[in-house]
């Protein structure tokens, strides 16, 4: 059989003759650029209100013990009576919104401009309580909100389905809020999709690449942690990165087994007095957490970010104890079901883990070691290898370690599975499940 070659007037031609496909075409690229700016708009109200909240920690420690349970139990309030689909980390809401068995009349309750601005605004609120949450989970659900809303002006037989809008959207949150494009074509692949349909996966990751130069445009092209520098890494490396990735995918199958008996109900007392008063269950976990905090000095409090930035230019900010505090803290603040991510306490936890280890063996590898716990933790938790070593990598410009950072992000991730199931997916199947059998 003869092929002939492609004719690149004829294809060019046809490709501007039709106006409608150009359109919608826009109209993504567009709504792309409003779900960067949303996301955006959250990290720099985040950074704000964190901010304050140190200075207010600073001045008045003590009244963490009051403003702290307050607000965390008006936060789970608010959320429960008017916004329940924006409660926790807004990755397992997509991932049910994306679920062939939700009916698509049903996305509304994970997705929506509604429950994008409510999660910016109770997010924000969850960093002014200084609860153990980061931003970078819930901005999935924020950017997957805006793109959501794209097809109400889409052609009727356009191939751009919902379903490609709510992964681009996902994906593009995370891109913006790492400031890491590739980080979120990769997590659209191996934590949404699973696969991208070729039809428009082009545009997905045109999308996808456009929401996170968002993010660059404001915050600039230098990577989060900056540049770490890390010495030759030779065989006096094997058995701490070994350790280093045992240890985080231990901790991170530990972790992601809590959550999972926390967030599903899982029979137990505590979970049914959560079940009965929840806003009363979450001031104490708020005040659980504000009584950790002052342990710690107020390392524990809010996302970690600071804390792993210290490890890594030499300062012992998180030692094993306060690791493994912060570790509670972030666990009491998902389980009272505020609007908030794991992401940014997992990195935290996981340099912890790579800290303790490089001053157990007296290794000039710290930056080293710290990162692989950075990639290795957030690998354990998630279950998604590839996105948690990419973020890390572009996190800490860390491309001389991609070898490190790949192997301690599979080998925590196997662990990890030893021990839980995936946290994000058994999430997303009990919210299916709990969407399914309610009414209306």
């Amino acid at each position: 059989m003869k092929h002939s070659e492609p004719d690149f007037l004829h294809h060019l031609r046809a490709e501007l003759s039709n106006g409608r496909t150009w359109f919608d075409r826009a109209v993504v690229l567009g709504y792309a650029v409003a779900a960067g700016l949303s996301v955006v708009a959250f990290t720099l109200a985040s950074d704000a209100v964190s901010g304050l909240f140190l200075q207010y920690h600073r001045g008045w420690p003590w009244a963490v013990l009051l403003t702290t349970p307050l607000l965390t139990a008006g936060i789970v309030w608010l959320t429960i009576r008017w916004f329940p689909g924006a409660s926790g980390s807004g990755i397992p809401q997509i991932k049910a919104a994306l679920d062939p068995a939700l009916p698509e009349e049903r996305r509304a309750l994970f997705a929506s401009l509604r429950l994008t601005v409510a999660k910016i605004g109770l997010g924000v609120a969850g960093f002014a309580a200084g609860l153990s949450i980061g931003r970078e989970g819930p901005s999935v659900q924020v950017a997957a909100g805006v793109m959501q809303d794209a097809r109400r002006w889409l052609s009727p037989g356009t191939a751009i389905d919902g379903r490609a809008l709510l992964v681009a959207g996902g994906a593009a949150g995370i891109a913006a809020a790492f400031n890491a494009p590739l980080a979120g074509v990769v997590f659209a692949i191996e934590e949404l999709s699973g696969r991208l349909e070729a039809r428009s996966s082009g545009l997905i990751i045109a999308a996808i690449v456009l929401a996170g130069l968002v993010g660059v445009s404001v915050f600039g092209n230098a990577s989060y942690f900056g540049v770490i520098r890390v010495p030759r890494l030779g065989w006096d490396a094997l058995w701490p990165g070994l350790l280093v990735a045992l240890l985080s995918g231990a901790a991170g199958g530990l972790f992601a087994r809590l959550l999972i008996a926390s967030l599903t109900g899982a029979p137990g007392r505590l979970n049914a007095l959560r079940a009965r008063f929840p806003v009363r269950f979450a001031a104490a976990g708020g005040l659980a957490v504000a009584v950790i905090g002052l342990v710690c000095g107020g390392v524990t409090f809010g996302a970690g970010s600071e804390a792993v930035k210290q490890m890594l230019n030499g300062h012992d900010e998180l030692t094993p104890l306060y690791t493994g505090l912060k570790f509670i803290a972030t666990w009491l603040t998902a389980w009272c079901g505020v609007p908030g991510g794991i992401f940014a306490p997992s990195l935290a936890i996981g340099a912890g883990i790579g800290d303790a280890v490089a001053r157990l063996a007296a290794s000039e590898l710290g930056p080293a070691l710290i990162a692989m716990g950075m990639a290795g933790f957030l690998a354990a938790v998630t279950q998604a290898p590839l996105t948690a070593f990419i973020i890390v990598m572009e996190m800490v410009d860390g491309h001389s370690m991609v070898l490190s950072l790949m192997s301690a992000a599979m080998l925590a991730s196997l662990v990890s599975r030893m021990i839980s199931r995936p946290l994000y997916g058994t999430l997303a199947h009990h919210m299916v499940d709990k969407a399914l059998t309610s009414p209306g």
